[in-house]
């Protein structure tokens, strides 16, 4: 008697015994519109910091870029000219030089040193964590005393390193005037910063690598030398993939080691014959030491698709080395 009086309560009420009755009117749409904005709601302060700081500054340089713009903000609109007045500027083509040398003389010594540092701190030595602790002081460095102290240690006269070499008999260097010199002495300063770095980047994605590999290899017969070349190199590339682009984009950003390297007058110029001018540098003085606004902003848009192709170029270099 029971059941059928509540069975009839429920069907007087309009509900349906086969499910729950649904909420209806805005109390029901409340708790679907919270699941379904709530993500955007999480991710919406990353883009409005994005859209502010990032894609507007973007956007702006892109828009100068195209104006003849001064300090004041007086502009007028050129088009292509200022893309077209910089394919034929010497001394942004000696700026693409110098950065381009000195990227190369830096990464590559900086990726078989990195590489091997890690491998080390792969193995079962005694204090790892202490050593591990040791290669990274470098890039917690204050970058301003790193450069100070190079520029010392590189110095003709009294400069340490020119008085290892007199040593072994060679003469003193003019690291600040010859052009190479400057390049080998930039790149020895950005590798002792970001070695350790990378170093540890690597020995992450060694320690990723399964153990029972290299059991089986030794049982082989594979020397570690040989373990390495087969088993360690291979697992690495989709990070030794992302090391390079990260240093492809940081050399081709260069800027305050060359900046406070330099010890005489026009620092920005980058010696006195321009001989390790960076194209960061480059426009940071047509920007702003001659106000140029515009024609700077058309170097930073020459400068992004060079380290677009760049790593373009990478990219394609590890892929057809993964298929190989």
């Amino acid at each position: 008697m029971v059941r059928v009086q509540d069975t009839g309560a429920v069907h007087k009420h309009g509900a349906s015994a086969a499910g729950p009755v649904r909420p209806r009117g805005v109390s029901g749409r409340l708790p679907r519109l919270d699941i379904r904005l709530s993500p955007y709601l999480y991710v919406a302060p990353f883009f409005i910091l994005f859209a502010v700081f990032g894609l507007y500054p973007v956007l702006m340089t892109g828009w100068m870029s195209l104006h003849d713009w001064n300090l004041i903000g007086d502009k007028s609109f050129v088009g292509l000219e200022n893309y077209s007045a910089l394919m034929g500027d010497e001394y942004f083509w000696n700026a693409v030089r110098n950065t381009f040398a000195i990227f190369v003389i830096a990464t590559v010594p900086q990726m078989v040193l990195a590489l091997l540092l890690a491998d080390l701190l792969n193995r079962g030595i005694r204090a790892r964590t202490f050593f591990r602790m040791v290669i990274f002081v470098p890039n917690v460095t204050s970058l301003a005393a790193v450069a100070i102290v190079f520029g010392v240690f590189f110095r003709r006269d009294f400069g340490a390193v020119n008085w290892l070499l007199g040593m072994v008999g060679v003469d003193p260097i003019s690291w600040q005037v010859s052009r190479i010199g400057s390049w080998v002495a930039l790149a020895t300063m950005i590798d002792w910063r970001w070695t350790g770095y990378n170093a540890l980047i690597f020995l992450a994605a060694m320690q990723a690598i399964p153990r029972d590999l290299y059991e089986s290899a030794a049982l082989d017969g594979a020397g570690r030398w040989r373990q390495f070349i087969s088993i360690t190199l291979p697992s690495l590339r989709p990070t030794l993939f992302f090391v390079i682009i990260i240093s492809t984009i940081g050399g081709w950003q260069l800027f305050t080691e060359p900046l406070i390297f330099n010890s005489g007058g026009g620092a920005v110029l980058g010696g006195t014959q321009r001989q390790f001018q960076t194209v960061a540098m480059y426009m940071f003085e047509r920007g702003f030491s001659d106000l140029r606004f515009g024609y700077g902003s058309a170097i930073a848009f020459a400068l992004f698709a060079i380290i677009v192709v760049a790593s373009l170029i990478n990219f394609a270099l590890v892929r057809r080395s993964v298929r190989s």
